[in-house]
This record gives structure tokens, sequence and C-alpha cells, in this order.
């Protein structure tokens, strides 16, 4: 287990989809044990592969630390809600920004564990919310694409004088 650098917008490796893995093994459960530590120590709740450089769509959630952290290896959304909720948003790569995003309040996804066993899942509330954001990033959508134009410039004006 180790801290990995994580990279920062406007890193254009943000903006890349991620490949789907394919090999279940040990450098696999090395990359979701550094994933966590990493989420753990930028602070956040969630990370995917790409935060730290690695383009395989893996992503760790933490919500409540006492309940650890969860993985889901090659998520897909595959249904979600019409009925749609803000929630205020951000981004280890982009620490210290945040701004409330609408998305879908329930979704439902198909994913893999590190073994590969393919499940799937309803989520809602803030699992929902993580979820969306983490899957958005491993399609190569960062967060602020998602806010208008107007706001999206003044997060990363913000962000600029941050930095």
């Amino acid at each position: 287990m180790a801290l990995r650098p994580i990279i920062r917008f406007p890193n254009p490796a943000l903006g890349m989809s991620a490949e789907m893995v394919t090999r279940f093994d040990s450098s696999l459960r090395s990359l979701v044990d550094d994933l966590t530590d990493t989420m753990r120590a930028a602070p956040g709740i969630g990370i995917t592969a790409p935060h730290i450089g690695v383009l395989q769509r893996v992503t760790v959630i933490e919500l409540e630390r006492q309940a650890g952290p969860r993985t889901f290896v090659n998520p897909q959304m595959i249904w979600c809600s019409e009925e749609t909720e803000r929630h205020s948003e951000g981004s280890v790569s982009m620490p210290g920004i945040s701004e409330e995003v609408e998305r879908p309040t329930s979704i439902r996804v198909r994913y893999q564990t590190i073994s590969g066993e393919t499940l799937e899942e309803e989520a809602s509330g803030l699992m929902a919310v993580c979820l969306q954001h983490e899957i958005d990033q491993l399609d190569g959508i960062f967060w602020i694409r998602r806010l208008s134009r107007l706001k999206r410039e003044r997060a990363v004006k913000r962000f600029e004088k941050l930095s």
C-alpha cells in the first residue's frame, strides 16, 4: 500500500476514458489498496484510477470510515431515475473547489468485484451521487463539465487563485 500522486486539473488525462479491467489479479488488489490510501490522505470520499494516472475502470468510494471502502471495477450505470437533486461536488484533482451539480436521485449500476464477480446494485442519496461522479470520471468527463459555462469558468478561476 502506498500513496500515489494525484493528477491535478487541468491535466489532459482527466478527460480521457479509462480502459476496461480484464485481469483480476494481485496488481489490481495493489491498485485498489493504493487508491484507498491516496483517497483517505487527500482527503476524499471517492477516487478513480485515472486520478492517479492509471487509465483503468476502477473506483473506490468510502462514505464512512467505519463502514470501510467499496470497490467498483468496470462500473456502468444501467438505469437512472427521472427525479433529480442537486448536491455539492468536488474532486481530489481540484481540491478546495466545490459546486452544486444536478444528477438523478436513484441509479442502478453493474460492476465487478476485485475478484471479477459481476453484480448489480441500486443506489440513492450520496452513494448515487458518488457513483455517477466517479463513473463520469472513468468516461473522461471531469465533474466541472456538468456545470453551466459561467459556473465552470468561475470554478476554474477560483482554483487558479488557490494554486
